[in-house]
């Protein structure tokens, strides 16, 4: 082409047609006539696999989340039982289900209390106090009380009337006759008798009855009626005195008196008799106290009293030929906030041996003479001495030592200079929660840490030599793994522990037994997938090993996907424990997490926090392991070097 002369160019386009064109030299232009062209530096600063995987990690929010709480929780199994200063080796009993506290009581949450709601507690009304609780652990702006009436016996209520029946196979007269007593009839004696008006149901009927006084005559026994058999449900107010003498008594004193009620039968029915009070007075006061025990103005008393204590009858006792029971007795039941530590460490009674009381002397935290007693008593640091109040002491004549009857401070008494706080409760054996999770998750961890350390290597190993080389080497092994892996897990751990015992190394070789089948599996299937790769068999042909294929090739792009079955390997192992550990069958003479689950799930529903802490921290673990794992399999994935 000549510099000024235009050239005719011909061309078909798109649509197929024949199109012109004419261009001409002046129609090019050289972009870089005169510039140098060569190689510059990278601006960028050059990277490894390392530095790149760690670069593609971070940028993983989730992951590096769940990296912080692994790591969080394996500070806390490596410090805090070092840290913690709480006993968990051995049972501490008078600290049993203490609540969670971290705020103070009143506050309502983690505050250390327990609340008893829908008027479940009975109130016991001569103490004050809800029924078995410490009065001065309940938060007293938080006690509601609710009058119920109950027709059974309760040690907390009070009143109602005594059911006395008999059954419908009754052939004969029963009776209900009180403890036997003396009566000098030198005094003036009345009795008051207040009966019930409806029967209990509409299956029964108020029957006939009478009322007899009994006595003893010289050797005789002998009775006279109060009143005879009717179905007269009135009160009841005779003066006995006036009876006796009208019976042809003497005034006199009478052994082995006692009153009774005899209640008539009806064949086929099933009568009763409902008495609410049977009290007798006496002209003479000194009887009276006397009197009092063996009558009765609360029937739920009357009728709980036991028979005997130590073979001896107890003098409120009525004896009975029929059954016996309680009709529509009082129960207070109430609401309230129990503080469970001024319960356990606040002011108890406590029994305090001599050898005790010189170590209190000794310290100088009190004084007290043995010879002088109660008297002598003197709190000399009232910040340390354990004792507040000494209300007797008892001789021990054998061995020649006295004890003391105390109220104590069971938190000094126990060798705390200051009230303990646990933040997440103890449990049955008064152990720290907090401090037995983590000293059982310290447990967990290196049995979870060994047992993946055995699996993962010998797996890899297993499964790059099956994958790799293929063919009968394959099949015999596939064969091998197939059979293994056919026996539950379950019954080599059980057998396992049942010869070897259930220690830490037996249960690190019963999870590997089988434990590496999985990551063997996956590590075949991988090496199938890339050793007939390009790369693979370019290397092949320069003369690289085998064992430089495998794991200088191979194995490295594999890596990505291993990581994530090889990572929840751990948790998959706690899991484990825990699951052997339901069958009794869990570590001895070490604090792990199944161990600490297995233990407290029986309190679920009364102390629910013993399941929920341990819970939380496998749940924590198995997610953030899970998490954890995705973005080391997407940083150690080599095809994705390079890429954001």
């Amino acid at each position: 082409m000549s510099d000024n002369k235009k050239e005719l160019f011909e061309y078909v386009d798109s649509n197929n047609n024949d199109q012109q064109i004419e261009i001409s030299k002046e129609d090019f232009e050289i972009v870089n006539k005169g510039a140098r062209i060569h190689d510059v530096k990278f601006k960028s600063k050059p990277t490894t696999f390392l530095k790149d995987a760690f670069r593609r990690f971070r940028k993983n929010k989730s992951s590096v989340a769940g990296g912080i709480i692994l790591g969080i929780l394996l500070l806390g199994a490596i410090i805090l039982p070092v840290a913690l200063p709480s006993d968990i080796d051995s049972p501490h009993l008078d600290e049993q289900f203490l609540e969670p506290k971290l705020f103070p009581s009143g506050t309502g949450f983690r505050d250390g209390t327990k609340k008893y709601t829908d008027f479940k507690i009975a109130y016991d009304t001569v103490n004050e106090t809800p029924g078995g609780f410490s009065k001065e652990a309940v938060l007293d702006d938080t006690l509601e009380l609710m009058e119920t009436e109950i027709n059974t016996v309760n040690d907390y209520a009070y009143g109602g009337y005594v059911n006395f029946y008999n059954s419908v196979s009754t052939t004969s007269t029963t009776s209900m006759k009180s403890y036997p007593i003396e009566f000098n009839f030198e005094n003036d004696y009345s009795l008051h008798v207040e009966f019930g008006k409806e029967p209990t149901s509409t299956t029964t009927m108020l029957g006939g009855y009478s009322v007899t006084f009994s006595y003893l005559d010289g050797e005789e026994q002998k009775d006279f009626l109060i009143r005879d058999f009717s179905n007269d449900y009135s009160d009841l107010d005779v003066n006995l005195t006036d009876l006796a003498i009208a019976a042809g008594l003497e005034e006199k004193a009478y052994s082995n008196c006692s009153v009774s009620f005899n209640l008539d039968y009806e064949s086929g029915i099933v009568s009763q008799l409902l008495v609410k009070e049977c009290t007798v007075e006496s002209s003479n006061s000194e009887e009276q106290a006397t009197l009092d025990e063996v009558f009765f103005d609360d029937a739920n008393k009357m009728v709980r009293t036991a028979r005997s204590t130590n073979g001896v009858d107890n003098i409120g006792y009525w004896t009975s030929t029929g059954n016996k029971g309680v009709y529509k007795s009082t129960l207070v039941r109430c609401n309230f906030v129990y503080d469970t530590y001024v319960a356990k460490f606040g002011h108890v009674n406590q029994i305090i041996s001599q050898n005790t009381l010189n170590n209190y002397i000794q310290n100088g935290w009190m004084s007290y003479d043995v010879n002088v007693g109660v008297e002598s008593f003197k709190i000399l640091d009232e910040n340390k001495c354990p004792i507040t109040k000494v209300y007797s002491q008892t001789y021990d004549s054998r061995l020649g030592t006295v004890s003391l009857n105390c109220e104590v401070l069971k938190y000094r008494y126990l060798g705390y200079d200051e009230m303990p706080i646990y933040l997440l409760g103890t449990d049955k054996y008064g152990k720290d929660l907090l401090h037995s999770i983590f000293a059982g998750l310290r447990t967990s961890l290196l049995l979870g840490f060994g047992t993946a350390a055995v699996c993962i290597t010998f797996g890899i190993i297993w499964g790059s030599i099956s994958g790799y080389f293929g063919g009968n080497i394959d099949i015999v092994m596939e064969r091998f793994t197939d059979i293994l892996s056919g026996i539950p897990w379950i019954v080599i751990m059980t057998l396992c522990i049942l010869h070897l015992g259930n220690n830490f190394g037996t249960f690190i070789l019963a999870l590997c037994l089988t434990g590496w089948i999985g990551v063997s599996s996956l590590t075949r299937s991988q090496f199938y997938r890339f050793k007939g790769r390009e790369y693979v068999l370019a290397a092949r042909t320069l003369g690289a090993s085998d064992f430089r294929l495998i794991f200088k090739h191979i194995l490295p792009n594999s890596i990505g996907t291993l990581v994530t079955s090889c990572v929840l390997i751990i948790p998959s192992v706690i899991f484990n424990e825990a699951t052997i550990s339901y069958l009794n069958l869990g570590l001895q003479g070490l604090p792990s997490l199944g161990v600490t689950l297995s233990e407290n799930q029986q309190f679920i529903n009364s102390y629910p926090y013993l399941i929920i802490w341990p819970s939380v921290i496998v749940a924590l673990m198995m997610i953030s392991f899970n998490l954890f794992g995705n973005g080391l399999r997407d940083a150690f994935n080599p095809s994705l070097k390079g890429s954001d």
